[in-house]
């Protein structure tokens, strides 16, 4: 009778005590939480892609109408191209600012904490519509750095007037922001061996070659994940270009994700939005997909 009793506790308690079932209770707030606010989102986006639909208003199904109007959308086209063009610019300087930044901190001194707090600070608040309105007035027509521009002879000069030069306090103020990639390749440059660098030293490398040959090619997978990271969230800006441009002058900061919220909330197009943000999400995983199928050429791994 006692086994019996011993048995049934044992039995009983094995469900409370699967080490799996404890993971699910302690994994559950987030699958409720991803499943709740990010997959039944995207399969209504998918669903409303495909309807004409405002909200507040039954959606009606219109089949392929949005992707076929979207073909024929030159505002659409060009806010691809303008954005390809500030990723294409934005990424890589951003990278290039970081892993500056990284190596400089990297050497030891007393300050080495307080000044990568400092240079994380921007990543913090970057974002923010008060930063992109501090920027606004920085690179305004009386902001102080166009007034050193027109006082070296260039009279009559203005980022925003022009749609050669609007993209560029944007891409700057992007390039800024450049906190947690910074952290991520210091502690990749730690991580790097000293013996390659002493052993480059003896056969007489310098500074250059050190970089090129060891500093590099230890770095690319890290390089390769913040290349994935920064462009990804190049693809999303919106903050800068709503705040400072507007999508000016003439559409030419007109970014995909500004061209979105425009479209869905502003002119009530909400199924011809959904529409432009899978195309957004494809455009995106092409240019992820080529990266990591071309990364097996310039990515070295240790092991």
């Amino acid at each position: 009778m006692q086994a019996t009793r011993r048995k049934g506790v044992k039995s009983s308690g094995g469900f409370l005590n699967n080490d799996n079932t404890v993971g699910y209770l302690f994994a559950l707030p987030f699958i409720l939480s991803f499943t709740l606010l990010t997959l039944v989102p995207m399969g209504l986006s998918l669903y409303y892609s495909f309807c004409n639909y405002t909200i507040g208003a039954s959606p009606t199904w219109v089949g392929i109408g949005n992707f076929y109007d979207l073909s024929k959308d030159t505002t659409f086209g060009n806010s691809i191209l303008v954005t390809l063009q500030y990723v294409a610019i934005g990424v890589p300087l951003k990278l290039v600012f970081a892993l500056l930044i990284a190596m400089l901190l990297t050497k030891p001194t007393k300050m080495q904490g307080f000044y990568r707090a400092v240079y994380y600070i921007p990543s913090l608040i970057g974002g923010s519509v008060a930063v992109a309105l501090v920027w606004k007035q920085l690179f305004g027509s009386r902001g102080p750095i166009v007034g050193a521009i027109q006082s070296m002879g260039a009279q009559g000069f203005n980022f925003f007037g022009s749609t050669a030069w609007a993209f560029l306090p944007l891409v700057l103020c992007n390039a800024w922001q450049f906190g947690s990639s910074m952290l991520i390749f210091a502690s990749g440059l730690k991580q790097i061996p000293k013996d390659y660098y002493e052993a480059a030293e003896i056969d007489g490398a310098n500074i250059f070659r050190r970089f090129f040959s060891i500093t590099l090619p230890c770095l690319s997978p890290i390089i390769l994940f913040n290349l994935i990271m920064q462009l990804i969230s190049g693809f999303m800006t919106f903050t800068q270009a709503q705040v400072i441009t507007d999508g000016g002058p003439n559409y030419a900061t007109n970014y995909i994700a500004l061209n979105i919220f425009k479209e869905g909330f502003a002119y009530q197009h909400m199924g011809y939005a959904c529409a432009q943000s899978w195309i957004m999400l494809l455009i995106m995983a092409g240019v992820t997909g080529l990266i990591f199928k071309t990364s097996s050429h310039w990515t070295y791994y240790e092991n």
